[in-house]
């Protein structure tokens, strides 16, 4: 019966170290930043999990005096075994990458949970090996339980040496950049769109110059750095920064390190309400690009959002656009024609007309190649090579990307991330396919702060007059959703509220017929149940 001593402490500290990689993979979605984490620890609930309020009774009972310490050890060695198992067949959407920051901060994590659980078995165990393995298992298990603060201690210890590492990445990529001083930077930032604006702006300079564009999601200071040092290479002639931003500070500090000669906004909308409070404070940090601008350089505005259109701009040069809210813009699109081979337009501007076809749908697609188009033509790219490259732009992945399935059935995927502005965009084109029935996939929207019920609730509405049957993802915007569905009017019978894209897709299996249309409308990470 004793052996079950000497594997209670090995099976425990599996236990902790698969649970530790988790909450590194949930510190690493909410950007190492500790105010961030615990705001998710407290939304997400994640400290009284059903796993861990069980752990919490066992530990409970193995320390009582009634409980034999075998009894609590073999119940402590179940539950070890069965959580790792889970933890070990656990799959995420955002699986944890194990750069060099996530190497420190994990290796910091697994010495301080290793010096716990051995100074409570040394301290508690009196001498004797079978009291010190019980303590020490026990001791484990309960460091299990609060394995978030250790992963909190561990980025705290970890603060300054990561701002000295970051301090020294930062030098030499300004350093790398001084070194280059006729490369053109073009900064693009926004609520949404930033993303898309960069690939159409990049593929349409492309057609003249030699062009490096920040990777994926690389729209963080620690990003651009990356770029800079890893991929910017002397012969490139214009740099293409997104920056992404979740507090004010943020487009500035990579400004700073950039200097950008030109500037898009895309939007201002509604995007991350709960980190920055108010719109007003989204509008001030993305006009952040635009009042770093020298005076000889050029802001490109998107006046179809009120936050955009009501910013005053007198540092700089500055053009609007517009797709509907046309009335103070230099550049709109007329004569919109959308078809089965994708859209036919018209950028009209400064005195000019520039017919285009491009293969994307959607309005907001439209609205960020107009900003591309202006920047092209201010970088003197020839007409003809603006509109071969348009009419070639491939669609950007989970954007209002368009599939066909061997099976007749149209795939609209909108899953990168979802807004108020966007959804709507995105249900107005899912509502333009009336050939069968028309299907959305949506788990809502996220990080709307105070608005969060109110937005939903309209996207709700929204869905009801566009589509003709909703599959509800999740229990995190459920209640919001459906009401706003009831509200439109929708039957009820074609309403499925699902736990996971898994059984969504079972749901759409029995539904999807050729000649129907199905919108994935966002796809929410890790952190959102």
């Amino acid at each position: 019966m004793e052996i079950v001593f000497y594997i209670v402490p090995i099976i425990a500290i599996l236990n902790l170290f698969l649970e530790l990689k988790r909450d590194l993979m949930m510190l690493q979605q909410n950007s190492y930043r500790n105010e961030r984490y615990m705001r998710w620890l407290k939304s997400s609930q994640d400290t009284t999990s059903t796993s861990r309020l069980i752990a919490i009774a066992i530990l409970l009972l193995s320390l009582t005096s009634f409980c034999p310490n075998y009894v609590g050890a073999y119940l402590i060695l179940l539950f070890s075994v069965f959580n790792s198992f889970s933890l070990i067949k656990a799959k995420y959407k955002k699986p944890l990458v194990f750069t060099n920051r996530a190497k420190r901060i994990y290796a910091v994590a697994s010495v301080i949970a290793i010096a716990l659980a051995c100074c409570c078995g040394f301290g508690f165990g009196k001498g004797e090996i079978i009291s010190t393995l019980s303590a020490c298992g026990t001791a484990t298990f309960a460091l299990y339980i609060g394995s978030h603060m250790i992963m909190y201690v561990a980025n705290v210890l970890l603060a300054p040496v990561e701002k000295h590492i970051n301090k020294g990445y930062y030098n030499d990529a300004a350093r790398i950049l001084a070194s280059m001083p006729d490369l053109k930077i073009i900064g693009i930032t926004g609520s949404y769109g930033k993303t898309s604006t960069k690939h159409y702006l990049h593929r349409i300079l492309s057609e003249k110059y030699d062009v490096l564009m920040t990777p994926g999601s690389y729209n963080t200071t620690l990003g651009v750095i990356r770029t800079v040092r890893e991929y910017l290479k002397p012969y490139n002639e214009v740099f293409i920064v997104e920056m992404g931003a979740k507090q004010q500070g943020d487009i500035k500090e990579i400004c700073d390190l950039v200097h950008p000669q030109m500037g898009i906004v895309t939007a201002v909308g509604e995007q991350h309400l709960e980190s920055f409070k108010s719109i007003e404070n989204v509008q001030s940090t993305k006009f952040e690009l635009i009042d770093a601008l020298p005076s000889d350089g050029l802001g490109v505005v998107n006046d179809d959002f009120e936050y955009v259109a009501n910013r005053k701009v007198e540092n700089v040069k500055c053009v609007r656009y517009a797709v509907n809210k046309t009335a103070n813009a230099s550049y709109t699109a007329t004569d919109i024609v959308y078809d089965e081979t994708g859209t036919s337009f018209k950028v009209v501007g400064n005195g000019k007309e520039l017919a285009l076809h491009t293969r994307l749908v959607g309005e907001c697609n439209i609205s960020n190649l107009i900003a591309a188009v202006i920047i092209a033509l201010r970088l003197d790219v020839p007409e003809e090579k603006i509109r071969y490259a348009v009419e070639k732009i491939e669609q950007v992945e989970h954007r209002l990307n368009l599939k066909r399935t061997p099976g007749g059935i149209t795939i609209i995927d909108d899953a990168f991330n979802s807004n108020p502005t966007g959804s709507k965009m995105a249900m107005d084109v899912l509502s333009r396919f009336n050939k069968g029935k028309r299907i959305v996939i949506t788990p809502g929207m996220i990080e709307l702060g105070e608005k969060q019920y109110e937005l939903n609730e309209a996207l709700g509405v929204k869905i009801a007059e566009c589509a003709d049957v909703a599959i509800i993802v999740g229990e995190y915007n459920k209640d919001a959703l459906i009401n706003g569905i009831k509200q439109g009017n929708m039957n009820q019978e074609n309403v499925h509220a699902v736990a996971s894209f898994n059984e969504a897709q079972q749901v759409l299996g029995t539904i999807a017929k050729a000649g129907y249309t199905v919108l994935y409308e966002n796809d929410l990470p890790d952190t959102f149940k």
